[in-house]
């Protein structure tokens, strides 16, 4: 700066020269005016009189007086005509250089404004930006200015030096400036606590007091609710600081330092993301870690998961956006590059565990917490497309959609599996009372939760199906699921000795599933002709167990085969030909069959209420009328012999309140109402 300090003393004084010289220039030229405006007067007046001379010359004849006359005149204008041109060339030469030298004065004006205005900008740009911002960047650009025109003005002798000076100047500001834009985002970069996150979200999905991770919509019944919640940005950095940064980062830019930009917000910023996702909960678990975890174990975190991935995407990234967008306003491609790096290593960290679990072994359990990822990522896919917008983020929208892909893909894998699982269950343990199977009670319950979730499995249908109508693959999946219960049923239903229970056995369990078909969604799906197909094969079983079981005692009750064989008859006016000891072997034959089958089938279960009455009914509609006949026809026989009651043991009404015991799955030792 000392050089340049000379140099300006030095040019002061040439300046000054310069004006003293003009001054003299300019007095020169007023009596130089002076002069000619006399010899203007002179000369018109030497016209005037020699103007009648001129005009005689035309009228009368000449004479050698008149002819020396004439000459001397013209040699007197002619030389006052010289002279005057001179003057008037030199009175112009004057002139021009006084405009030369006012032209050079009013440079070097200029030039001397352009060196205070340096030597101010110098001034602040030492003093730093911490204080004073705006002043700060006023100078930044009053250094470009200079700059610009010295470089412009390469005539001048010394602009090599102020160039140099100026441009050196300018990177000192610069770095000061990526100084200061450091330290300001790194004040205000703080990691966000959970509490403030939990805050932004709707109330239904806030967690519990009892440490609940909060409400988990699902299957359609929340969608609506979910669709327009609204959620409240966390406020990432003060609103009166982004101003600041913009500025810092708009000054940056122009000085080509976009490099230095990108990595001081990525150094500073994706920290703060991955520790605020920590704060939550989130933790970093790839493949061989999903692999290793027992499900109980692995089930809550998927749920924490769900949670987390709404609460990042809808909150951090959102507000991470809106941060890049305010700070880098007017670079579009810049911002979309810093948010991409800042973000991409916390998306890959949540995305990588949605992928683990999509691809780990399939199994039935796992099937509605896919559906419940599944959801999450439909849910949450146009924030993702909005927020991870442009080129820089394609590849975290790829992997957002890919790991939809292949969620909707396991998810169809799980469907075939369940299928093959059902239908090969090789449950060995029957249960002894013939009633619904646990195997069915967990199918059916399974095809129930489905239909929770059927506006979501309609989707994945569409978007990843067969181009198939949703509804009929729905439907389709659901009966083929049915129908390998069915089949398994079938074989299970084999395992039992008594036939009359395997067909209590099959009643039972269709009887649930048409039961619950009826009172679920299923029922649209499947359609009442399935409905009704099944409640008929529940009837017929119904009536294969009545017939097999009851049989034999319907038999004991019938007059058939009582006719005498030649042994004494009974009372000789009973022409009936009935024998009294073949009618007590008949009473006694009876009693010892209703015997067994009401200690046996009282332990067999009908759980079904309704089920259960009709049943005892549909037996007692056949066995008490049969019962009250015999009776009434060789009951008086057998009583009017020695000790009736070892015979007649059973009234009609003693039966009808016996079979009311029936099906209510008793042990053997349980005392008889």
């Amino acid at each position: 700066m000392a050089v340049v300090d000379s140099r300006m003393d030095l040019l002061s004084e040439r300046a000054l020269l310069m004006r003293q010289s003009l001054q003299k220039s300019q007095t020169i030229t007023d009596n130089v005016v002076s002069i000619l405006g006399s010899f203007d007067s002179r000369l018109s007046a030497l016209e005037t009189a020699m103007r009648p001379t001129q005009v005689c010359l035309y009228r009368a004849p000449i004479t050698f007086s008149d002819l020396f006359s004439i000459h001397i005149a013209d040699l007197i204008g002619f030389w006052f005509d010289c002279v005057f041109l001179n003057l008037k060339i030199r009175t112009h030469a004057i002139r021009k250089a006084h405009e030369n030298i006012d032209k050079t004065l009013k440079s070097a004006e200029v030039i001397l404004s352009q060196f205070d205005l340096l030597r101010q900008a110098e001034t602040k740009v030492l003093k730093g930006p911490h204080e004073d911002l705006e002043s700060y960047l006023d100078a930044i650009a009053q250094l470009r200015k200079i700059i610009r025109y010295f470089t412009n003005n390469k005539s001048f002798k010394s602009s090599d030096g102020v160039l140099n000076h100026a441009n050196s100047l300018l990177a000192k500001a610069q770095s000061k400036l990526e100084e200061e834009f450091k330290k300001l985002l790194s004040s205000y970069s703080k990691a966000v606590e959970p509490d403030r996150l939990f805050d932004g979200l709707p109330k239904s999905l806030r967690p519990s007091s009892d440490g609940d991770r909060g409400g988990k919509p699902h299957g359609g019944h929340h969608n609506d609710d979910v669709e327009t919640a609204v959620y409240t940005l966390p406020i990432l950095i003060p609103s009166r600081v982004l101003p600041l940064l913009h500025d810092l980062a708009q000054q940056m830019v122009q000085a080509g330092h976009q490099q230095q930009l990108l990595l001081i917000y990525r150094e500073t910023r994706f920290f703060v993301l991955e520790e605020s996702l920590k704060k939550l909960g989130v933790e970093k678990l790839g493949k061989e870690d999903v692999q290793r975890m027992q499900w109980e174990v692995l089930e809550p975190k998927i749920g924490n998961w769900i949670h987390f991935m709404r609460i990042a995407v809808k909150l951090l990234f959102a507000g991470e956006r809106q941060v890049c967008d305010q700070i880098f306003r007017g670079f579009d491609s810049l911002s979309d590059q810093c948010f991409a790096e800042v973000t991409v290593r916390s998306v890959s960290m949540l995305l990588s565990f949605g992928d683990a679990i999509a691809r780990s072994k399939t199994s039935p359990e796992k099937l509605f917490v896919l559906l419940d990822m599944y959801e999450i990522i439909r849910e949450l896919h146009t924030e993702i497309e909005t927020i991870f917008k442009g080129k820089a983020c394609l590849e975290i929208r790829d992997s957002a959609t890919g790991l939809t892909k292949r969620l909707a893909q396991t998810v169809q894998e799980t469907f075939g599996d369940f299928e093959l699982v059902v239908d090969k269950d090789a449950t060995k343990n029957a249960v002894l009372d013939g009633t619904v199977h646990p195997l069915t009670s967990y199918v059916v319950n399974y095809v129930k939760f489905l239909f929770d979730y059927q506006i979501t499995l309609k989707q994945l249908f569409l978007e990843f199906g067969k181009g198939d109508d949703s509804n009929s693959q729905l439907a389709s999946v659901t009966m083929r699921i049915m129908q390998a219960l069915q089949n398994n049923l079938d074989g299970k239903s084999k395992q039992y000795k008594d036939p009359a229970l395997t067909h209590l056995f099959l009643m039972n369990n269709i009887h649930y599933m048409v039961r619950s078909v009826r009172r679920s969604e299923a029922k649209d799906l499947l359609g009442d002709d399935w409905v009704q197909r099944h409640r008929r094969t529940v009837q017929q079983h119904a009536n294969q167990y009545k017939r097999i079981a009851w049989a034999k005692i319907l038999q004991c009750s019938s007059a058939q085969g009582l006719t005498s064989s030649g042994g004494g008859s009974v009372d000789g006016g009973n022409s009936s030909g009935v024998s009294r000891g073949l009618l007590k072997e008949r009473f006694k034959m009876f009693n010892m069959q209703f015997d067994e089958l009401h200690q046996r089938q009282s332990q067999w279960t009908v759980p079904d209420t309704e089920l259960r009455e009709s049943l005892r009914l549909s037996v007692a509609e056949v066995l008490l009328p049969a019962y009250r006949s015999f009776l009434k026809r060789f009951g008086p026989l057998v009583e009017s012999g020695k000790n009736p009651q070892k015979y007649i043991k059973y009234t009609a009404e003693d039966l009808e309140r016996l079979l009311g015991e029936l099906f209510e799955g008793k042990s053997m030792n349980e005392p008889r109402r």
